[in-house]
């Protein structure tokens, strides 16, 4: 496959030959930094890992320069991070057994202009290639602007595609900002109870950020721990571990649909959930 960043890699855990690598992809998340997938994106993995029929895919769209760095990796270059960072994703992906790893490798200002679109024409030769069952990305509710930028510029990717192209499912994930803000019934449910210890060594291996000083590895399995034991007041826990994601599938079946009054139907509707809880004990 040609990118437009001439440094963008594609790597083959398992070695077979690209073409094959991405036409067996039935689940294919997006995502704007190394370590977002394994984040985000742990059941997919999880539904994947050993399996015939299910691959899972990444893709990574910024290249990880501006990362934060203390400790052994205090005075790396931008350069020698963009290489660490690279190092620890195909590693994950050897770990999780994906079916590819891509690495578009995008400054994230380019990715946070609305008007650039050389990463939507990558997006889309990586979907054609992969026709995947269902596409993991950032939610719209992200608090972070390259996630944000990212999802936009999937969504305007899969808007671009034939009805038959378009995936079964668009969901949006849990990374800089949770979900559990959603009302239930419109939650999706993403169970991680299984292989915790695949999902602590998929985080573990980003080591740089880490030791930077970002315990993303704890963070990530006590949230979907705590989405597991508060999801619902009045019943036993069913799972040890949940995630959240939002479904974007309307927005792509649908290109008419405006994304910001999308997401702030979700806003709107929990407000009124609070209001109307507050109302019933007054």
């Amino acid at each position: 496959m040609k990118f437009n960043q001439s440094t963008a890699e594609v790597f083959i855990p398992d070695g077979i030959p690209l073409e094959d690598a991405l036409v067996r992809t039935t689940h294919l998340c997006i995502a704007a930094h190394q370590d977002d997938i394994e984040i985000m994106a742990a059941s997919p993995i999880l539904e994947c890992f050993q399996s015939e029929e299910k691959w899972f895919t990444g893709v990574v769209v910024t290249d990880g320069r501006g990362s934060a760095r203390t400790g052994i990796y205090e005075k790396y270059t931008d350069e020698e991070m963009r290489l660490v960072r690279f190092k620890e994703q195909r590693k994950a992906a050897i770990i999780g057994e994906y079916s590819a790893q891509i690495m578009l490798d995008y400054p994230s200002k380019v990715i946070k202009d609305g008007k650039d679109t050389s990463s939507v024409e990558d997006i889309i030769s990586i979907l054609k290639a992969t026709n995947p069952d269902v596409v993991y990305t950032h939610n719209l509710a992200d608090k972070h602007a390259t996630h944000i930028g990212v999802a936009i510029k999937m969504i305007n990717a899969l808007r671009s595609l034939s009805k038959t192209e378009i995936p079964e499912k668009v969901l949006g994930c849990e990374v800089w900002r949770d979900l559990d803000w959603m009302r239930d019934t419109e939650k999706v449910i993403l169970d991680t109870s299984s292989q915790s210890n695949l999902q602590a060594a998929l985080l573990g291996v980003f080591d740089s950020q880490i030791s930077g000083g970002k315990r993303y590895d704890l963070a990530s399995m006590g949230r979907r721990l705590a989405n597991a034991t508060y999801f619902a007041s009045h019943n036993v826990d069913n799972a040890t571990g949940l995630s959240y994601a939002m479904d974007l599938t309307p927005l792509v079946e649908n290109p008419d649909l405006d994304i910001k009054e999308y997401v702030k139907g979700f806003i709107n509707r929990f407000s009124q959930d609070v209001e109307n809880l507050i109302s019933s004990v007054m």
